[in-house]
């Protein structure tokens, strides 16, 4: 009975405990490398300049000189207004000033035909007052010429004032040609300066009016600009680097990536919107190419500056924890250790890290949620990425 009793003792003992098993994670080494202060936004291009065409002469719209969406250089004609009623005015212009000018040959051949008549006048006076003076003609006679020498000197004060007046008007009939010239001129409408031309707002044979409704909206596409907006905290940062130089800027069209372009910084805004706490910045785009339009939602990035020898690792590998965001680190002997880390900016799928790992130690990228101080890992290839061929 003892051996019986011994032997169930002994079949009833655990087997004792082997090493813990080891947990399998994905890995990455924190690098060293170049990592740039940037601000990634969603923008909005809009053109660098736009018009609306009106018209500053009133008739009728003869022809459009250009197509709808084509691309205009700066003088192309592309507008004509029927100019028969400016051509008929400017005729009546001239014509006036030719009149005006014969007339002012008059007034001054009647002045200087009066001057002779004056100048006979005094020199008759004078004679006769001399005889009259010696007795040899009557005192009577001497002063009819003299009264007739001061009738000459008003007479010719009326014609001179006549020859003024006409010289005025000469000024008026000048100053109503080159009004005449400029309102003919007004008949071809032309472009201010190359642009893409949008949809034509009035048709040929229509009645258009001085300064009514606008014919066509010209926009300068080349070059653009490209309006977004960054929260207020960066607002020193943009400002204090934008002073030493300018600011490259990155744009690409969030429709079709392979779109993309470059720009500078060239407008900040003097104003935070208080509704949204963020300041409205303008980046200039050449877009040579016109690839980019008005209106069109864009991807930007606002480069500001570049750290250099930063230490950086994937963003999956920070955790969040009770004394704030740390990463495991998996250590010679294929156990981790969870370290407090002091986080920087985010680059794309990359995180700075300030304080807490060195440059070539391997964190642990994903399988966190089954680690502990002090478990040990088995590093295992990533999975491939969701959405590939079943």
């Amino acid at each position: 009975m003892a051996a019986l009793l011994l032997t169930a003792c002994q079949s009833k003992q655990k087997p004792a405990a082997g090493p813990p098993p080891q947990m399998p994670v994905t890995v990455a080494t924190a690098s060293t490398q170049a990592a740039p202060f940037e601000i990634s936004v969603v923008g909005t291009v809009e053109p660098s300049a736009q018009v609306e065409i009106k018209s500053q002469a009133a008739g009728q719209l003869l022809s459009v000189k250009f197509a709808e969406g084509q691309n205009v250089k700066q003088g192309d004609v592309l507008f004509e207004i029927d100019p028969k009623p400016f051509q008929q005015a400017l005729r009546q212009a001239e014509a006036a000033l030719e009149r005006d000018r014969a007339q002012l040959r008059q007034a001054e051949a009647a002045v200087r035909r009066d001057i002779v008549q004056m100048k006979n006048a005094e020199t008759d006076a004078e004679r006769y007052a001399a005889l009259a003076k010696e007795g040899i003609a009557a005192t009577q006679l001497s002063l009819q010429y003299k009264t007739t020498a001061a009738a000459m000197q008003e007479t010719i004060r009326l014609d001179e004032a006549a020859a003024g007046s006409a010289r005025a008007n000469l000024k008026v009939d000048e100053a109503a040609i080159e009004k005449a010239k400029l309102d003919l001129s007004y008949c071809r409408i032309v472009a201010p300066w190359s642009g893409r031309a949008g949809n034509l707002l009035v048709h040929a044979g229509n009645l258009v009016k001085v300064n009514d409704v606008p014919l066509v909206v010209l926009n300068r596409i080349s070059p653009a600009f490209v309006v977004f907006s960054v929260p207020d905290q960066h607002v020193d940062a943009i400002r204090k680097f934008s002073a030493a130089r300018q600011l490259p800027v990155r744009i690409t069209a969030r429709d079709n990536p392979a779109e993309k372009a470059a720009g500078v910084l060239s407008v900040i805004d003097n104003t935070v919107d208080t509704q949204t706490g963020a300041i409205k910045l303008k980046a200039t785009m050449a877009n040579a190419g016109g690839t980019l339009w008005p209106g069109q939602f864009v991807d930007v990035k606002l480069m500001l500056d570049t750290t250099q020898q930063a230490t950086v690792v994937p963003a999956e590998a920070v955790q969040a924890g009770q004394q704030g965001q740390f990463v495991y680190v998996v250590k010679a002997d294929q156990t981790v250790e969870p370290r407090v880390v002091t986080v920087g900016r985010t680059i794309d799928n990359a995180v700075i890290i300030e304080k807490g790992v060195a440059p070539g130690e391997t964190v642990v990228t994903d399988g966190q949620m089954l680690l502990f101080p002090g478990a040990r890992v088995k590093v295992v290839a990533a999975p491939p990425p969701a959405g590939g061929v079943r």
